[in-house]
């Protein structure tokens, strides 16, 4: 004996405004602890209990911790067994590999542009527009520090490799808090949207190596810049030899 089948009142799947409506509550829960990050409410390092957290965001503990594990897919925070789940954070090591990777990646990125397709340059520029737009905006912290990382993602997708292109995505989401701090206390949106205008201006004149050498720059500049923002100078080891 079959069953009646389960139709909705307009002919659609059955329950899909139910699924709907939990994945949008996830959503705006990540959002919300996304925000708590990004503004410095919430420091690296420090621990998300989804008990707390369910009571202080009124939703449950499911819904939390599905939100969880969107920021730790986003490299927002870690995982850790028998630690639960905590704010991200860098080392000073950290940084500094994660720069050094990023400045391989997108200057071969920056020397393919004579080479790379019409469409691949179009994100660039697009990323540009958009970077630009919401630096004349009032953003949130979370869109511009997006918006300014998808310019250099867009730098590594001139090379047109997948992988690296997946490499670079990932190297980004170690960065983003650290970002973030850097813009927060910077508050120089404008003046980083000029300075990739330019860089992107030598690619657009044929200059590469000029660009290449700026954007090394930048991102050399960007990583003393991250290191102060997160207070990790103070913890390097004194230079036997200096």
């Amino acid at each position: 004996m079959t069953g009646t089948p389960i139709v909705s009142p307009g002919g659609g799947a059955p329950f899909a405004s139910l699924s709907l409506e939990h994945s949008s509550t996830v959503d705006r829960v990540a959002e919300e602890l996304r925000r708590a990050l990004f503004d410095g409410e919430v420091g690296p390092g420090t621990p998300l209990r989804e008990v707390a957290l369910a009571d202080a965001m009124g939703v449950s503990r499911s819904t939390i911790r599905e939100a969880l594990a969107v920021l730790v897919s986003e490299g927002l925070a870690n995982r850790e067994p028998n630690r639960g789940v905590q704010v991200a954070s860098l080392d000073p090591d950290a940084v500094r590999d994660v720069v050094r990777a990023r400045t391989v990646l997108e200057v071969a990125g920056v020397r393919a542009w004579a080479c790379a397709s019409e469409e691949s340059r179009d994100v660039v520029r697009r990323a540009l527009a958009d970077f630009t737009s919401a630096a004349e905006g009032e953003p949130t912290l979370t869109e511009l520090t997006a918006a300014h990382l998808a310019i250099h993602r867009a730098f590594v997708g001139l090379i047109e490799s997948p992988r690296l292109a997946a490499l670079a995505e990932s190297l980004s989401a170690e960065v983003r808090l650290g970002l973030a701090k850097v813009d927060r206390i910077r508050r120089n949106a404008r003046e980083q949207v000029r300075t990739h205008g330019a860089l992107i201006e030598q690619l657009e004149g044929g200059e590469i190596e000029a660009a290449a050498a700026e954007l090394a720059r930048h991102l050399a500049h960007g990583e003393e810049s991250m290191r102060q923002a997160l207070d990790l100078t103070a913890r390097e080891p004194a230079d036997p030899h200096g």
